[in-house]
């Protein structure tokens, strides 16, 4: 027997599933925690970069150019971040939906 929750996951997941599996949505959605995951790292830079120059030039042995290179690829985290998370997340619920509509039809055949 399907349970209420199942019946509305389906419900839920039967009307959004198609808004979700595009890349801008996964993009969307899952920047808010891509971006607590990333943006301290860059703000870490940054701050260092701007008050403690001298330091940081001595200690990373780094040309200036890289500073904006190592920017660059901390965006590029966070975007993947949020795409593979969120894509992550739908193949989940998908799956769910699948195992859920094949209980459903087993139902239907013995009942």
């Amino acid at each position: 027997m399907i349970s209420d929750k199942e019946k509305q996951f389906l419900q839920y997941w039967e009307a959004n599933r198609e808004a979700e599996s595009t890349v801008v949505s996964k993009l969307l959605r899952g920047f808010p925690m891509a971006a607590m995951f990333g943006l301290p790292i860059i703000l870490l830079v940054v701050v260092i970069k701007l008050f403690f120059p001298d330091w940081y030039m001595k200690i990373s042995q780094t040309s200036p150019g890289m500073f904006i290179t190592a920017i660059i690829a901390m965006i590029l985290v966070i975007i993947f971040y949020a795409i593979f998370r969120m894509h992550y997340k739908w193949e989940m619920n998908e799956q769910l939906y699948q195992e859920i509509k094949a209980k459903q039809r087993r139902e239907e055949k013995v009942g």
